[in-house]
């Protein structure tokens, strides 16, 4: 039964039904963090908490954690 649910899912992978995981790069990392307003995005590191950034968002100069789901989170 599990090798069945296995199976099921790569299949719905491969045909397109479920996204396959995959790392943000920085190029689409920077356009989500700018589609969400931040501007002059730099400094952008890995580290063993997500990814890190520092960004300007409405005039304040913020830190901001990306974790691997992709939420954004400011750290003043």
């Amino acid at each position: 039964m599990g090798t069945r649910i296995i199976l099921s899912t790569v299949m719905a992978i491969a045909s397109g039904l479920l996204p396959a995981a995959h790392a943000l790069t920085q190029e689409e990392l920077v356009a989500r963090l700018q589609a969400a307003g931040y501007s002059q995005i730099r400094d952008i590191k890995s580290t063993a908490e997500g990814t890190t950034a520092r960004a300007a968002k409405n005039g304040t100069d913020v830190r901001l954690l990306i974790d691997s789901s992709g939420q954004v989170k400011e750290q003043k």
